[in-house]
């Protein structure tokens, strides 16, 4: 009996796992308000068999001083525009930034898993609760789109291509 619930456990670990790696998502899960966070997006597979060649990653209102980190085999540039506000950032005010990050020119085989990472500060004026980093992952042939973000009531769990999610709490 004992070993009918370990493998019905373990098969049930497994399924969750493979739905996990189905997305590209966020190593850390959370993090604090008022704070840098590291973000490091795991993209776990490509596009239905074909080779990443591209990772877009908008950056969400309120996450400022963002700085991509290179990788090698790729080039990184970054988009920037101008906040809906100005933010305080270690007492200089900052009203413009980076709103999206491209890395492009590599190859990332389906078959082979790569993490893309950047830095950033989180205001501390964010909400409590989820922070969404919509992300489109381009590849030889065709793309994904990781960029639907959950309605109230809803969760990841409800969508086919949920956005990388941070869970943000106040610093304390």
């Amino acid at each position: 009996m004992t070993k009918l619930l370990f493998a019905g456990a373990f098969g049930v670990l497994l399924v969750s796992a493979s739905a996990a790696s189905a997305h590209v998502t966020l190593a850390q899960s959370d993090a604090k308000l008022g704070s840098t966070y590291k973000a490091v997006l795991q993209v776990g597979h490509g596009c239905a068999g074909s080779p990443t060649v591209k990772l877009r990653v908008q950056i969400p209102e309120g996450v400022i001083n963002v700085k991509p980190q290179p990788k090698p085999g790729w080039t990184v540039e970054t988009v920037k525009g101008t906040y809906a506000r100005t933010y305080d950032l270690w007492g200089a005010k900052v009203s413009e930034g980076v709103k999206e990050i491209v890395w492009s020119g590599g190859s990332l085989p389906d078959d082979f898993y790569d993490e893309f990472a950047f830095r950033t500060y989180l205001t501390p004026d964010l909400p409590a609760g989820p922070l969404y980093f919509p992300v489109v992952q381009e590849c030889e042939k065709g793309s994904e789109r990781w960029i639907e973000i959950p309605a109230a009531g809803k969760s990841a769990d409800d969508y086919e291509q949920p956005a990388p999610a941070v869970s943000l709490s106040p610093k304390g």
